[in-house]
């Protein structure tokens, strides 16, 4: 959930509006409410999204912060992912900003008492462009305060600079002035920075555009300008080896500041009760800084939680492997894949060996259909309707061993209408302040129990608290997939847009079968010799439980070595079958 909008009432919806206008919600409106009703869904862990203190133009200087600067903050509420203090969270989502740690870590102990997991952020590759931790522990340094500004890179440097020559502030796109053209007395096209630093996504220009990651500048790891390491790279053969190898390996290195700064980050919010975290934009940072990272938590939590945001599937396993990421996006893969089946874009011919390609890493790989950087499903940009993607839903939850994850809204239907101020309709804003309408009908003025939403609404969210719970609790989901889909092209009504698969393991065995096309289909499933051997299931008629919605009555006769089921899909309708 984007913290900031779960739990707020306010209906106005006003574009580039004030906290005061639109509203905010905050820690304690996640109540015991919320989430009985979100573990009910299938849920196990939540990830509450931009809680660390990050750059927002409401003023809390009574509070000793102090005011950030629209020429370099993105919205009026401000990106998530640009952090100005490690050490402390988000005063928006207080009720009492001076208490506001203290309201966090009630959150988390809220949530463990309901049995789930908590993960935060941690955004390793930039941070706000006026960085400064009110809160960070005695002996803490902030951000770049030894640095040595006079060169453009220095090992322990945690920025990097342009040496004389001072920041400008990029040329605003139509639409999209510091808070939509409002007088404010920050906003003067001017920030104040001598010298420049890069900007976040690796700009090392003076004057950034519009475009680039300008509220943000870049950490340096020990990469020096050429993109040569200032650090030893890690040996292959330690994707082999365990954490304790990997930590005796680093402590042998003189490794740069920022390494030790994120890793302190790190364990200061395990202290505090977290279980994971989700880490923006990973593959900019070094896998080597993984390893020592991600080790480094696990000497203190062996089970934490680690997710990264990864785009490129050639380095997946290295950085499964030598940087110990626990899970990694699948984005590229199943969900372009599973989106362009939907919008009418391609067939489901590509699915099968996009499945096998992961068969070694499945475990580790989280499947969604939403996040905030993605379109709603909703939106028109998408599927135009949440029901056109059931069946996408079905794979994304089922055709891997690892975690599935939504979006707050997106079991509810929520279309991401509306442009809030900075950023277009399509996606819910992450930058400014806003309700989300579909989100408020379930939430029900905090009932918590979906009283306003409409029976198209609450057909939905029945379908994904069934399919989520299935999830989680059929442990041949954890286990091997066989591909049926190829096996039945030639099989006489296994036409158009259908996908079909097994997941089993030990005596636990499951066939899926999805129909993505907006017409019936009558088929005779075929599972060949080889799929029948690898399931070890016996000659004879079995009857299979339709986990879904239990209203399709089905068998599987196998008869020399081979298996076949009748079945009959009505549009849109995905199947479950349980022998």
């Amino acid at each position: 959930m984007l913290t900031r909008l779960f739990g707020n009432k306010n209906q106005t919806n006003k574009p580039w509006a004030t906290l005061e206008e639109n509203g905010v919600g905050k820690f304690a409106d996640i109540d015991d409410k919320a989430l009985s009703a979100i573990k009910a869904l299938g849920v196990t862990h939540i990830w509450y999204t931009g809680v660390p203190h990050h750059a927002l133009i409401t003023d809390y200087t009574e509070y000793g912060i102090t005011v950030d600067d629209p020429d370099v903050v993105k919205g009026r509420a401000g990106s998530p992912y640009a952090v100005k203090d490690y050490y402390n969270v988000n005063p928006d989502l207080a009720l009492d900003p001076s208490k506001r740690l203290q309201e966090w870590q009630a959150l988390i102990e809220r949530t463990h008492r309901h049995g789930m997991k908590v993960l935060m952020d941690i955004v390793p590759n930039h941070v706000a462009r006026d960085y400064q931790s009110l809160s960070k522990p005695q002996g803490v340094k902030d951000f770049g305060a030894d640095d040595d500004k006079t060169v453009e890179y220095a090992k322990h440097n945690n920025f990097y600079y342009i040496p004389g020559e001072a920041f400008q502030t990029p040329d605003p796109l139509p639409g999209f002035e510091p808070l939509g053209g409002e007088t404010h007395p920050l906003s003067d096209g001017k920030f104040d920075e001598m010298p420049a630093k890069w900007t976040g996504n690796g700009s090392r220009a003076a004057k950034p555009h519009a475009d680039d990651w300008y509220e943000t500048v870049k950490i340096n790891y020990g990469v020096k300008p050429d993109g040569s390491y200032d650090f030893p790279k890690l040996p292959a053969e330690y994707a082999q080896k365990d954490c304790d190898a990997h930590l005796a390996f680093w402590q042998q290195q003189d490794l740069p500041d920022a390494w030790h700064k994120f890793k302190d980050i790190a364990l200061y919010w395990l202290d505090k009760g977290v279980d994971g975290f989700r880490y923006d934009v990973a593959e900019l940072v070094p896998v080597e800084f993984w390893s020592f990272m991600n080790c480094s938590i696990k000497a203190v939590n062996p089970e934490a939680f680690l997710l990264a945001e990864i785009y490129t599937p050639p380095i997946y396993r290295d950085y499964l492997h030598l940087g110990k990421m626990g899970y990694i996006y699948d984005k590229v893969g199943t969900y372009d894949a599973l989106r362009a089946v939907v919008e009418g874009k391609a067939d489901t011919t590509p699915l099968p060996d996009l499945a096998k390609s992961l068969l070694d890493i499945q475990q580790h790989m989280l499947m969604f259909l939403e996040n905030h950087d993605e379109q709603r499903i909703a939106s028109p940009q998408f599927a135009g309707d949440a029901d056109r993607a059931r069946p996408a839903m079905v794979v994304t939850a089922t055709v891997n061993a690892g975690p599935t994850m939504i979006y707050f809204g997106q079991e509810v239907g929520e279309p991401g209408e509306g442009d809030a101020g900075f950023g277009k309709a399509s996606r819910t804003t992450i930058f400014d302040y806003w309700g989300v309408p579909a989100h408020q009908r379930w939430m029900n003025d905090g009932a918590f129990d979906g009283g306003m939403l409409s029976d198209k609404d609450k057909s939905l969210r029945d379908f994904y608290s069934r399919l989520l719970n299935i999830a989680k609790s059929e442990s041949a989901l954890t286990g091997d997939y066989i591909d049926l889909h190829t096996p039945n092209l030639s099989t006489p009504g296994y036409e158009g847009n259908l996908y079909a698969f097994a997941r089993h393991q030990g005596d636990e065995r499951l066939l899926v079968v999805a129909n993505f096309d907006e017409q019936v289909h009558d088929f005779e499933l075929v599972l060949p010799a080889e799929a029948v051997s690898k399931m070890a299931i016996d000659e004879g008629v079995w009857r299979l439980n339709e986990l879904l919605y239990g209203k399709q009555n089905a068998s599987l006769k196998v008869q020399d070595g081979q298996g076949a089921v009748s079945l009959s899909l009505k549009p849109l309708e995905s199947v479950i079958f349980k022998l």
